[in-house]
């Protein structure tokens, strides 16, 4: 799937499309590829995208969007859009994203459902993003205790949705009896009644068990879905393997990006400022415990002398760089596990992560140099420290787009290994810049 995706978005940015030949080659594509393919373009490209897709794609792309990306791209649309955009949208897709709209795109959307999927939709927005009650199929076959075998294979011919291998059984006020499953019903005769047929190794869900906990219940129940119930088993829908995996999915990009003080909703080319005022609120947490590890190394003060203040600033240098690199590095990382790094975006992927950390390393060189001043009574040791900063920031966010990319040429997972070497140059190259322009500058 990546390398199909990686054609996608080479295409997007290397050729001019017509709505007509863009939407061919959409064609082929399933929504989640086309909304991976988009979050791999820079946003003009994006925008020039986006207004060639059919109306009719366009909502279940969006859905499939990360938040941040989705959040990027509604801005730019104006209300009649918006209106249009939401005019199919269905309660499991709203309940998905509804964290990143703005309260009126949801009324907007509400106003436009029937009263079924309003219904759904009042009953999943009750549960924590987190909790299985949000994230409810509601395609599932339902019928009455009372129903004979016939009647459920004629229910069978009618529709069976996706991950569906069994039937789910309510009694009259719609509180969940039982699942029978279709291998047990087609050896039945059809005067049988299905009740007699139910399976006791069919558990239920309740809807405020964690999404992860749901996912591992499935997974061990050896069914394709399992009912979730409220807190009187009355039948809320099902939770099937499709939504596991993708709970699953999405909990692993959430701890990966959250080792670096990122969020797994964060877009590859969001905002230069927006991605910097991220970080470096991150930055500035690591900057506290610098300091700190400053503080001790200048307990030497006396043995060390005349270079004290340098040795008691180091490791404030290798630090700031260190972390804004593996803040680049594991976005990176993401964007390969993905395949959205390819050689058409690297360019322009390379050229935003030093903008970011241009402006990052200014903001905080600025900081940093004032703080060094106060502390040591001597402005020349501030202009050091605040110029070893930018270059040292610089440095690790152009090795944070380029060592992963090398690993993984040269087929080294970049997960694993990319932090070290990463470690290593951010450390060395704030060490030489921090110490050589000390010695020119200071002695």
């Amino acid at each position: 799937m990546h390398s199909q995706v990686t054609l996608l978005i080479e295409h997007l940015i290397q050729d001019e499309h017509s709505p007509e030949s863009i939407n061919k080659l959409m064609a082929e594509y399933s929504p989640d590829d086309v909304a991976l393919a988009l979050e791999s373009i820079p946003l003009e490209q994006r925008r020039q995208a986006w207004a060639n897709i059919k109306q009719a794609n366009r909502l279940d792309i969006l859905v499939e969007m990360r938040g941040e990306s989705r959040q990027l791209l509604l801005k730019e649309l104006d209300d009649s859009e918006i209106e249009t955009l939401f005019a199919d949208v269905d309660a499991e897709g709203l309940l998905e994203i509804t964290d990143s709209l703005p309260d009126r795109f949801v009324d907007l959307a509400l106003s436009q459902m029937d009263n079924k999927q309003r219904e759904y939709y009042q009953q999943g927005i009750v549960y924590q993003d987190d909790l299985v009650g949000r994230w409810i199929d509601h395609e599932l076959l339902i019928a009455s205790q009372s129903i004979r075998v016939g009647e459920a294979l004629r229910l069978l011919k009618k529709t069976v949705p996706d991950y569906t291998d069994m039937i789910y059984l309510v009694n009259r006020t719609g509180r969940w009896v039982g699942c029978v499953k279709f291998n047990k019903l087609f050896k039945a005769q059809d005067h049988e009644p299905v009740s007699n047929l139910m399976d006791e190794e069919c558990t239920v869900i309740q809807a405020e068990t964690e999404r992860i906990k749901a996912s591992e219940m499935l997974e061990k129940s050896g069914f394709s879905a399992l009912p979730v119930v409220d807190q009187n088993l009355v039948l809320l829908g099902r939770f099937h393997v499709g939504l596991a995996l993708e709970t699953l999915r999405l909990e692993n990009e959430a701890q990966q990006m959250s080792t670096a003080g990122l969020n797994e909703e964060t877009d590859l080319f969001a905002p230069v400022k927006q991605s910097a005022a991220r970080r470096g609120i991150w930055l500035g947490i690591n900057l506290l415990t610098a300091f700190l590890a400053s503080a001790f190394i200048g307990l030497f003060e006396a043995t060390l002398q005349q270079v004290v203040a340098l040795a008691v600033l180091m490791p404030v240098v290798a630090s700031m760089g260190g972390i804004a690199g593996s803040q680049t590095l594991t976005l990176i990382v993401r964007g390969l596990a993905l395949g959205q790094i390819t050689r058409s975006n690297l360019k322009s992927l390379l050229g935003k992560e030093l903008k970011v950390g241009w402006l990052n390393g200014i903001v905080w060189a600025i900081i940093i140099g004032i703080i060094s001043y106060w502390w040591f009574s001597n402005p020349m040791l501030g202009a050091v420290i605040a110029m070893a900063i930018i270059i040292n920031i610089l440095m690790a966010a152009l090795s944070g787009v380029l060592i992963p990319v090398l690993l993984d040429k040269l087929r080294i997972d970049p997960a694993l290994s990319g932090s070290v070497i990463l470690t290593t140059v951010t450390d060395v190259a704030g060490f030489v810049a921090f110490l050589g322009l000390g010695t020119l500058l200071l002695l």
